[in-house]
């Protein structure tokens, strides 16, 4: 599995503050873009799976979203995080 308990608690505590703080949107940001790279890479290997086609089109929507809160409250960490994630935009 990609998604490990180790590695969402390493997400969260990276770009969350603390491995309990599961609710900020810095850390929903960086799951989602570490899930959005998985799925990415899985397409790129099968290109007919149109199901996890329309889940990563959903995915990239919610960051959106969620990304559009943030520059909205914080422009200065929303531009920590696309910088430290390497999202372009």
């Amino acid at each position: 599995m990609y998604l490990t308990k180790e590695v969402k608690a390493e997400i969260f505590k990276k770009h969350g503050g603390k491995v309990e703080n599961t609710g900020s949107t810095e850390g929903q940001v960086a799951l989602f873009t570490h899930r959005i790279d998985h799925l990415t890479g899985h397409l790129k290997n099968n290109h007919k799976d149109y199901n996890t086609e329309r889940s990563l089109v959903r995915l990239v929507g919610k960051r959106r979203s969620l990304l559009d809160y943030l520059k909205k409250k914080d422009i200065v960490k929303y531009r920590e995080l696309i910088k430290d994630l390497n999202i372009r935009k």
